[in-house]
């Protein structure tokens, strides 16, 4: 992306988790690109075709707070990684009195992580894949296993455990979240197992059932069919066996019509 910023949505978002999104939505912040090239993205036109409107960070400011006024109950940047010196300039200019969100696909450099403490009070990364092997074939990076841990290692260093207050809403603490792919139940079953050895109570999970073939997903050998009641099951036992706690999606989750409107 070139230095300017790209937004391709600012609105009030309802779809996250509840401890997120609250009763009145977050005010999220969808950037235009990402690091990642996911083959199965539901977002590809903004992540990967570029779509978005070039805007400032007073503008940006202006539009949040809109939302805030209006009743939001945290502040989410969505896939942000690309614009963090942008982030920062935002969050100087705004002085939000709401949590600060940062949702990632995961793929972060623990250096980059370091200039955002005590700017994020609430890290929502993604653990795509337990191996790197994975990263390579889904998601065109080599290192996406070994990346994401050390980057959520550094999120969780940097806000603790985690804290909902009476209201329900998430002010510090980590989520982790693994999207279940067709065919692929033992790679979320290694990401759950992981999650909960290394991290336990210290972290939430989500475990999500969202996933719809997609972009060059569709048609694709493994990849080109939604899940199935037997291999959300599967999973979602592990998970409640765990010590892990958290949150799962119902399978009706697996609609596009749950992907926004990119209308900048």
């Amino acid at each position: 992306m070139p230095n300017s910023i790209y937004v391709s949505r600012i609105a009030p978002h309802y779809w996250e988790e509840p401890v997120i999104s609250g009763n009145k939505g977050t005010a999220a912040v969808f950037f235009t690109g990402c690091p990642l090239d996911c083959i199965y993205c539901q977002n590809k036109e903004i992540s990967q075709n570029n779509h978005g409107r070039k805007t400032t960070v007073e503008e940006i400011s202006e539009e949040v707070q809109l939302l805030i006024d209006s009743g939001c109950e945290t502040l989410s940047f969505i896939t942000p990684t690309h614009y963090i010196h942008r982030v920062i300039d935002i969050l100087e200019y705004l002085k939000p009195n709401i949590p600060v969100v940062y949702n990632t696909g995961g793929y972060e450099s623990v250096e980059t992580l370091k200039t955002l403490e005590g700017y994020i009070d609430v890290y929502l990364p993604d653990l795509k894949y337990g191996s790197n092997q994975l990263g390579k074939l889904y998601s065109g990076v080599d290192d996406y296993f070994d990346v994401a841990k050390a980057a959520i290692d550094e999120m969780v260093r940097q806000t603790g455990k985690p804290f909902i207050n009476k209201n329900g809403i998430m002010e510090k603490g980590v989520i982790v979240r693994n999207l279940l792919l067709p065919n692929h139940t033992r790679n979320s079953i290694e990401v759950i197992e992981y999650l909960s050895h290394q991290y336990s109570d210290n972290i939430l999970f989500s475990l999500m059932a969202q996933y719809t073939p997609y972009g060059k997903a569709l048609g694709h050998e493994k990849l080109g069919r939604k899940i199935t009641r037997r291999e959300y099951e599967k999973v979602l036992n592990i998970f409640e066996n765990s010590m892990l706690e958290g949150f799962s999606q119902e399978l009706t989750s697996a609609n596009q019509s749950y992907i926004p409107k990119w209308d900048k």
